[in-house]
Formats: C-alpha cells, structure tokens, sequence
C-alpha cells in the first residue's frame, strides 16, 4: 500500500508582513528623531521675499566666462566698474551647473574683496 505524501502548509506571510507594518507605525509614533521646536517660535517665511530678476545678476558660465546681461565681462572689476554703492550690498551670481567650483568661489572672493558687502548664489529652485 502506498502512502500519499501531504504537503504542509506554509508560514502565513501575511500575518507577518502586518506585524512588521504595526511594529513600523508604533516605533514611528512613539519615537522622535529631533527634538520639537518651542511652541512660542515662529519661523521666518520666504514666499513674499523680494527677488531680483536673473538679468540683474552676473553669470558664471561653464567655461568661466563671465556675463552681465548679455554682455561678456572681462572680470569681477569691470562688472563692477558701472555700480554704485548701493549696488554693492548684495551682488547675485548665477554658476552655471557645470561651472567649476573654485572659478564660483574666485568669483566670490574677488566680489567682497571689491567692496561687495553679500554675495547670493542664486540656484535653480531660487528662480522657479
């Protein structure tokens, strides 16, 4: 007489893929990953700031070039040879994406160095 082999059932995946999701929300409500603010702090809102259009801004192409509206400037100087001094406290600079890192901050450099008082790198999600 031959015996006809049962299979056995398999572990419930189910069940523990629950346990593991409880687990998950439990250890996320209970722990904390930072320590809250005071609830008295107010924090500062940026949506309303005043932005200056991207052609009022000095360009730093990726070859290192440098652009004042359209027009190639020789260097930082002669970008800031047609400004007054109140057009020094706060020059924009936009690098190109494939600008090299030390060319933005020579850049920079040479633009406090020249009197600027703050220098903004303006990046993509600035301009959007």
């Amino acid at each position: 007489m031959r015996r006809v082999a049962r299979r056995k059932k398999g572990e419930p995946t189910i069940a523990l893929i629950n346990i593991v999701f409880l687990m998950l929300i439990f250890f996320l409500v209970v722990g904390t990953l930072a320590q809250p603010l005071d609830g008295d702090l107010q924090l500062i809102e940026t949506s309303d700031l005043e932005g200056r259009e991207p052609p009022d801004a000095l360009v730093l192409h990726a070859d290192g070039r440098l652009s004042y509206r359209g027009e190639i400037q020789a260097d930082v100087l002669m970008f800031l040879s047609g400004k007054g001094e109140d057009d020094l406290s706060q020059v924009r600079v936009i690098p190109d994406r494939n600008a090299e890192a030390d060319a933005l901050v020579e850049v920079s450099r040479a633009l406090r160095a020249a009197g600027a008082q703050e220098v903004v790198i303006v990046t993509e999600r600035a301009l959007q």
